[in-house]
């Protein structure tokens, strides 16, 4: 396939739809020639990002509407949010952070990562089971985005298609990010970089040609900082680091103008960033508003250094994969389990892009120049990565971040920031393998060799064997009771599946537990574990409760003395409904 996506070969206006000016014919048609090949290449990246997101993902594919990926647990969760953020839209916009669960705490969609992004799916159908198969949907479609996203900056950076293929199946497969497969929240990044390449080829920019301002085209920079402002409104889990690294490049930018004394710039362009610009921080300051208030209500909604310390992973964890990894699993058993919390412990990037980005060191189509600023920046970001395991407990790492960079704060998981350690390494692969292009004449056969090997092996690495647990049904109809609904057994786990049963109508529940759970919660379910007594049902009538439900799974629990009492000598009335316990909490005896 011919090289033309990146900024040095593309003349301006190749993707926008307006003329590209006062060209001579043949200079027009050559330019239509470039726009056809490049919605070519666009279509097949789609299509085989998509057929490799199905095969990977196969699990899901198969039962996406009995199943859920990685356990039952926060996917409900995540489901959950989803349903409600899309139903918040179209009947009650105006309580959007104030949802059906966690009653009667407020802000409660602010407790956790908003997935707001995703509200447009959630409008598509209703109920439990449409929650999960939406959500399985999202899970397979992330991986499609992180793919594609990562394909497009790749190519917009200069590498060749084969180059950017193997990085970008490196980044969206990378054994870390299925740590997280639990996690919807944490896999879709595929705005980022998507979002990195609409805007350096807005700016005419790349890292083989670097600045050229005849190549600047605005609307890809406002598509950029509008997809920017989408992946922000998706949480703060890795919306905090990326709205840092953009507030970076714009700094590194007006520097880099200041220190070129100053040069005309495109007026277009300028309007564009000045309204993209703004739109993102529109979303980001819409998006921060519900947070800051619940950490006004809430200061144990900060996470201390004490959560930090427990969740940083080791050097020695960039170097381990998730348990379920299909190639590293079983062969990591051992390390795995030195690691206290492997969940966010094991980070691996994968071992091919990491081999591949180290000869990239020494062989490369960038620049020693560019080289030495990502090997820097993969350093860097690994240092942050390790949190206060990192020497000096983090002090002069990402304890500067945790204290001086408002956002920070509200994470416990500094592992994370792997992200952008992965990211860095697969520009730095991709410079590898572009290397190898200029000798596809003389050596075609070891060209293509290396190039089949390196897919071979990231793709190899990326195979998962991610659990798919079937879902919980429905024990009783939530929204043919009188709200607000308390359902028991309750605790952080049990209260997740609790709501997703209320996206059927979405009465308001007394369960829920999300990223933050309140004190109150845990006074609640001590109380509650002696219901019905005269000290719970007056709890119960002090915060309006309406309904208490006791399913038969109480058996073995804190609550089972429920399941034989009808506390009618306290003012309640109790019926059974296919084996659960329905009590009616009156206002008062």
């Amino acid at each position: 396939m011919q090289r033309f996506s990146n900024a040095v070969e593309i003349p301006p206006g190749t993707l926008a739809t307006e003329p590209a000016g006062d060209h001579e014919n043949e200079s027009g048609r050559a330019t239509d020639q470039i726009g056809n090949r490049l919605k070519q290449e666009l279509a097949w990246a789609t299509m085989g990002a998509t057929l490799l997101a199905a095969a990977m993902t196969w699990s899901t594919v198969r039962h996406p509407i009995r199943t859920i990926p990685q356990d039952i647990y926060d996917p409900t969760l995540q489901a959950w949010q989803i349903a409600w953020d899309g139903h918040a839209l179209t009947h009650q916009l105006l309580s959007l952070w104030n949802t059906n669960a966690i009653f009667p705490e407020r802000l409660t969609l602010a407790f956790s990562d908003s997935l707001l992004g995703y509200a447009p799916f959630g409008l598509i159908g209703s109920g439990p089971a449409a929650a999960v198969l939406r959500y399985n949907v999202l899970f397979v479609l992330s991986f499609v985005l992180a793919t594609l996203g990562c394909y497009v900056l790749m190519r917009q950076l200069g590498a060749t298609p084969a180059a950017a293929v193997v990085a970008a199946v490196a980044f969206a497969y990378s054994p870390w990010r299925f740590v997280h497969a639990g996690h919807l929240n944490i896999l879709s990044s595929g705005g980022i970089p998507l979002a990195l390449a609409m805007l350096a080829r807005g700016h005419g920019w790349s890292l083989r040609g670097g600045y050229s301002g005849r190549k600047v085209q605005p609307r890809w920079a406002f598509a950029g900082w509008l997809i920017a402002g989408w992946q922000i409104s998706l949480g703060f889990g890795l919306g905090v680091p990326f709205a840092y690294v953009l507030a970076g490049a714009v700094l590194a930018t007006v520097i880099g103008w200041l220190r070129a004394g100053r040069p005309a710039l495109p007026a277009r362009l300028l309007g564009t960033d000045l309204a993209g610009g703004g739109i993102f921080l529109g979303i980001s300051a819409v998006m921060m508003y519900p947070y800051l208030r619940v950490l006004a209500a809430h200061p144990d909604a900060r996470r201390s250094v004490a959560d930090l310390d427990l969740f940083s992973p080791p050097l020695r964890g960039f170097f381990i994969a998730g348990e379920h990894s299909w190639l590293w699993g079983s062969v990591q058993q051992t390390s795995r389990a030195s690691l206290a919390v492997s969940g966010e412990m094991a980070v691996l990037p994968g071992f091919a892009i990491m081999f591949l980005a180290g000869l990239g060191l020494i062989v490369s189509a960038w620049s020693r120049r560019t080289r030495a600023v990502l090997a820097a920046g993969v350093i860097t970001t690994t240092w942050m990565a390790m949190g206060t395991a990192a020497p000096g407990h983090g002090r002069y790492g990402y304890l500067l971040l945790y204290r001086f960079l408002p956002g920070f704060d509200g994470s416990r998981t500094p592992g994370r920031l792997v992200l952008w350690a992965i990211l860095l390494l697969c520009v730095l692969a991709a410079g590898t393998l572009t290397a190898l292009a200029p000798h596809r004449a003389r050596f075609p056969r070891l060209v293509a060799l290396a190039l089949t090997v390196s897919v071979l092996a990231v793709v190899a690495e990326g195979i998962n064997r991610t659990p798919h647990p079937e879902v919980p049904t429905t024990p009783i109809a939530l929204s043919s009771l009188e709200a607000p609904v308390l359902v028991l057994p309750t605790d952080e786990l049990a209260d997740q599946h609790v709501m997703l049963w209320s996206t059927d109508g979405f009465p308001t529940i007394v369960n829920g537990s999300s990223g933050y759970n309140p004190s109150s919660r845990d006074a609640l379910r001590t109380a509650m574990q002696a219901f019905p007594d005269r000290h719970s049902v007056s709890m119960l009538r002090a915060l309006g409760v309406k309904t208490v439900i006791v399913l038969p799974e109480a058996g073995g629990t804190p609550y089972e003395s429920a399941l034989g009492k009808t506390g009618a000598r306290f003012g309640i009335q109790r019926s059974d409904v296919n084996g659960t316990a329905v009590f009616t909490v009156s206002p008062s005896r």
